[in-house]
């Protein structure tokens, strides 16, 4: 493994390095340290509010830390005065182990599933065959294959872009293909002209994270999710801008890094990075100015809500706010380090994010473009409001299941995917008698 590199000098630093770069470390369970300076500045003290907001947060479990949030509301938001009352009817059953859904133009969902099959699911929740024609997955563990969207112009040539474990010659890692989806009029089809646009390296062998969302741009540019494969041994290369683990990388539809990319040009860092310093990143989606947010797995607490921006350093493993599941401390103990980005938000106890959404329905008035964040460890959605790019209020809405990934229909619907050898995908519409 080579060694941590600096941040070098490039054009991006300066669009801002904002509200969020702490210089001095906090250690582990500490609660009474004096003040130490801090290069936040503006507004990122001032406290967030809603008129929404009720008087107690959504998580009210024991934290598994003494850590402290730096900035308000940045964990533990209040959760709305009024809870959104919800249906939830089954509209889809029987997949197995699904990771992944996308709407298709006409309203059917396109699903991957974990140990290598996409399926067609009808409007009548009818479940289609397996299309034919996808690579080979290493599913041990927690691959398989994993993401899938619909290309720019999926309209005109029928594109998708998935993301998969890869078995390679010493290990595996997460690949991204391109192929054309040839449909046969009976709910299955096959992949016609697959081909590898992006690699993430180095091969590692091992079966934990690796990732992964898809998210197209306005721009038309790609960004790809990794994770850092998990073990003591490799998760220091997410602070390596040689390699290629515990990165969001921003690439053109044929897997090339855009010359605006922060590290374009350099010659010790990969041209594809857009942000580094991130542990497993399974949740991504763009908000209602294009912007990319992401959810990221800490380990023992520490799940993060951030938005990449070029060139930052979001910590991991040298700043969390979660802990060893052994109980330890990780690395030094610190919450802030120089040079890193604060998060957006964190969760302590974890929710397990997976799929994310932005709602820009009219069914539910009430989640205006909020973010909906699928749980796998609070099994159902996490509804996060925004004022700007801070949390005002977080919502909780059970589903009793491990939820795998959140989608918005074209009737305004929320569609989740639960987890599982007998994988469902549900459907929530506001309850009848909610007025």
């Amino acid at each position: 493994m080579t060694g941590f590199l600096q941040v070098p000098r490039f054009r991006s630093l300066t669009l801002a390095t904002v509200a969020a770069v702490a210089l001095a470390p906090v250690a582990f369970g500490e609660e009474s340290a004096a003040p130490r300076p801090s290069r936040i500045e503006g507004d990122a003290f001032s406290v967030p509010a809603a008129k929404t907001a009720g008087d107690a947060p959504a998580e009210t479990a024991a934290p598994n830390t003494a850590y402290k949030p730096l900035l308000p509301n940045q964990t533990r938001a209040p959760k709305p005065a009024e809870a959104v009352k919800v249906d939830v009817a089954t509209v889809a059953k029987g997949l197995a182990s699904p990771w992944a859904m996308e709407f298709l133009p006409d309203g059917r969902m396109i699903v991957t599933e974990k140990a290598g099959k996409i399926r067609i699911v009808a409007k009548d929740g009818t479940v289609g065959p397996a299309i034919s024609g996808v690579p080979k997955v290493d599913a041990r563990g927690q691959g398989g294959l994993l993401d899938i969207v619909l290309g720019p112009t999926f309209a005109t040539d029928g594109q998708v872009f998935f993301s998969f474990s890869e078995p390679r010659g010493k290990g595996n890692g997460t690949t991204v293909a391109k192929a054309k989806l040839l449909q046969d009029g009976k709910g299955g089809g096959r992949l016609d002209d697959v081909k590898v646009v992006f690699r993430q390296m180095p091969t590692y062998d091992g079966d934990k994270h690796f990732g992964s969302r898809l998210v197209f741009a306005p721009d038309g540019m790609l960004f790809v999710t990794v994770g850092e494969r998990s073990d003591k041994a490799t998760r220091g290369q997410a602070q390596d801008l040689s390699s290629g683990l515990g990165k969001v990388f921003r690439i053109d539809a044929e897997g090339q890094a855009p010359k605006d990319n922060p590290f374009y040009g350099s010659d010790k860092a990969k041209p594809e990075i857009w942000s580094y310093g991130h542990r497993n990143v399974q949740a991504a989606a763009l908000d209602g100015q294009g912007r990319l947010w992401t959810v990221e797995h800490g380990p023992r607490g520490g799940d993060e809500l951030n938005r990449p921006r070029p060139g930052l350093n979001y910590g991991w493993p040298v700043a969390t706010y979660g802990i060893e599941y052994s109980g330890e401390p990780l690395g030094e103990g610190v919450t802030q380090a120089a040079g890193t980005v604060q998060p957006v938000y964190y969760w302590d106890p974890v929710i397990g994010p997976s799929g994310m959404a932005l709602y820009t329905g009219t069914l539910f008035p009430a989640w205006k473009d909020d973010f909906l964040v699928g749980g796998l460890v609070s099994e159902g959605i996490v509804v996060l409001k925004r004022d700007g790019d801070k949390v005002v209020t977080e919502e909780r809405v059970p589903l009793d299941a491990r939820i795998r990934d959140v989608r918005v229909g074209p009737d305004g619907a929320v569609y989740a995917v639960t987890d599982g050898a007998d994988g469902r995908i549900l459907k929530l519409t506001p309850r009848a008698d909610a007025g």
